[in-house]
């Protein structure tokens, strides 16, 4: 990350009123079947052009973005990603997702990106498989994230929790960061709207990944605080833990979502909603006259008081959605930059 970037990152940090966040899914194609997951059941060939995206791009960091995630499907299925990637990490703190098939094919496309995050969600071959519906799943992101450290990419490892792999969440996390690769984790969860014009579709519960033993996710989150003040590769903050923790431990959601307020997600074809719960608000390319309209505060009203979700990047740009938040969360992103300058 250069200098100049960080300076104007961390600048926009600390500019109230504005998003932060951003989850651009630039392609619905997807070369998976994760059980956990409905996209690959809803491919769709239509996406924005490469110039269509470089324009939205434009808005978003003039709307105030600091950290862009590029997601899909898998992004790198996109012809054009070399493009939008290099487009990117000139603007934002980029991360491109991958389903760890893809990324160690495309390496000199992601030498700029600031974190490859690979989906690994068992160090066990046949769970990971399993997971991913895809025999060979765990044997490419393994060989993948060897590959792109040995080449000096920035990569990191994003388990999701669920109850499938709860117990082993420590493991991974020792595994991984001991390598000097960084976590980050998702948690499992899925659509519990009734919407059908919702902006797109995860998938339905999935009784093997909800995770019903809620005493060990309390432990789990309370193991991850205690592994942090040692290890400084995990990149999950104590309150986000600590949030998570109340959620289990006492059923209780602290925080009000702050969707179109932190942060937002844009589909394949430029449509903007607050989360992919929604039905689109907007189109990327009318979001500077849409983002103060009453239509947006209205529905910013409607968010802080939903409980549809516990998607995890959701649930952090919501606890860190107020000004104070602004300024612990400009401190954790010099925190990862940090990081992100050392070599792994």
């Amino acid at each position: 990350m250069g200098v100049k970037k960080a300076a104007n990152i961390a600048a926009r940090s600390l500019v109230h009123g504005k998003p932060h966040h951003a989850q651009w899914l630039i392609t619905r194609k997807c070369n998976y079947r994760c059980l956990g997951c409905n996209v690959w059941k809803e491919q769709d060939e239509n996406e924005l052009s490469t110039d269509e995206i470089k324009h939205g791009m434009d808005i978003l960091k003039e709307a105030g973005i600091m950290e862009l995630v590029l997601s899909g499907g898998d992004p790198l299925l996109r012809e054009d990603i070399g493009e939008i990637i290099d487009y990117a990490t000139k603007r934002f703190v980029t991360t491109v997702y991958d389903n760890g098939s893809m990324a160690a094919k495309k390496i000199d496309l992601l030498r700029n990106v600031d974190f490859v995050a690979l989906s690994i969600d068992s160090l066990d071959e046949k769970k990971q498989d399993f997971i991913k519906n895809v025999p060979g799943a765990w044997k490419n992101a393994m060989k993948t994230v060897e590959t792109l450290q040995k080449e000096g990419i920035k990569v990191s490892v994003t388990p999701t929790i669920s109850q499938i792999n709860l117990y082993e969440i420590p493991d991974i996390t020792n595994h991984f960061t001991d390598r000097g690769i960084p976590v980050w984790y998702c948690l499992y969860s899925y659509d519990m709207t009734a919407d059908s014009d919702q902006l797109f579709r995860i998938g339905k519960p999935n009784d093997e990944f909800i995770i019903t033993d809620k005493e060990a996710m309390v432990k789990l989150c309370d193991t991850l605080m205690e592994m942090k003040k040692t290890n400084k590769r995990i990149l999950m903050t104590d309150r986000l833990l600590k949030t998570l923790k109340s959620l289990y431990a006492e059923e209780k959601r602290t925080w009000d979502c702050k969707a179109l307020q932190s942060f937002l997600v844009v589909d394949h074809l430029g449509r903007v909603a607050g989360c992919h719960n929604r039905t689109f608000a907007s189109l990327i390319f009318d979001l500077p006259k849409s983002w103060k309209s009453k239509k947006f505060n209205d529905l910013r009203e409607q968010y802080k008081t939903c409980t549809q979700c516990t998607y995890l990047c959701y649930v952090f740009y919501s606890i860190y959605g107020s000004p104070s938040g602004h300024i612990s969360l400009a401190m954790e992103q010099w925190r990862n930059a940090s990081l992100l300058l050392k070599k792994n």
